[in-house]
């Protein structure tokens, strides 16, 4: 069974931006001309955004559930995913921006069912979503130093599943409910181009609603094994503005 531990999620995130820390101080050391000195004095500027992810679920067992029925949920390996975002960001001030990135992202969970006290899997599921995003963000930016300024983000992102919903008829085990609220926290490097700014971002996602969907079909028990399914998902994102 697979959990987030948000602690070694922030920790990650922190040794991410330390590095690029240290990456810029070094590139800083010796000077270079400005690729687009002015770009980030602009009030406001858009661009796009391109990346991968994968998609994941933090499982929490009905323990009653699992004994009286005894079947297990556990996930299996993430599969890669994409997303698409249009860039609209609003200067703050000289450290901070806000940005929203409406867009789509597409990405596929798999559950497996196993038996109780057995290593024998009774089946699986693979659980398609194509997201409709709204992520609302805050952008504290370092210092610039030639044409690299690291970063880190956080904020909310509001996610409509546009997949298809599944019938009480269909031979499944369970269920996915539409609208999530996700918590969101990365680090990133902006690296300043001739004509343009690209930035490169890793960013994770953790739901705060349970998603797992009450269904009355004939597989109660498999629903019943799980008593809180979140939503999870990890990005890198490559950003041009």
């Amino acid at each position: 069974m697979r959990s987030v531990d948000k602690p070694y999620i922030l920790k990650r995130i922190f040794i991410l931006f330390v590095l690029f820390q240290i990456f810029t101080y070094l590139q800083g050391q010796q000077k270079v001309p400005l690729n687009e000195p002015n770009h980030d004095d602009r009030p406001i500027h858009f661009g796009f955004c391109l990346g991968l992810n994968t998609m994941n679920f933090v499982v929490h067992t009905n323990y009653q559930g699992y004994l009286i029925k005894g079947y297990i949920a556990s996930v299996s390996a993430p599969t890669p995913g994409f997303h698409i975002q249009v860039v609209s960001n609003y200067r703050l001030g000289e450290y901070f921006d806000f940005r929203f990135l409406p867009g789509v992202s597409f990405g596929q969970r798999t559950l497996n069912f196993f038996k109780a006290d057995t290593i024998i899997k009774y089946g699986d599921q693979k659980l398609e979503s194509n997201f409709l995003e709204f992520p609302f963000l805050i952008k504290y930016k370092s210092k610039r130093l030639n044409n690299f300024r690291p970063y880190i983000i956080t904020g909310l992102n509001f996610r409509y599943d546009l997949a298809k919903t599944l019938s009480e008829d269909d031979y499944i085990f369970i269920a996915l409910k539409k609208f999530d609220v996700y918590y969101e926290a990365g680090a990133g490097i902006d690296c300043y181009m001739p004509f343009f700014k690209m930035s490169i971002e890793l960013k994770f996602s953790l739901g705060f609603l349970n998603v797992l969907r009450p269904r009355s079909n004939s597989h109660q028990e498999f629903q019943n094994s799980i008593d809180r399914l979140n939503s999870s998902m990890t990005m890198i994102s490559f950003h041009f503005e």
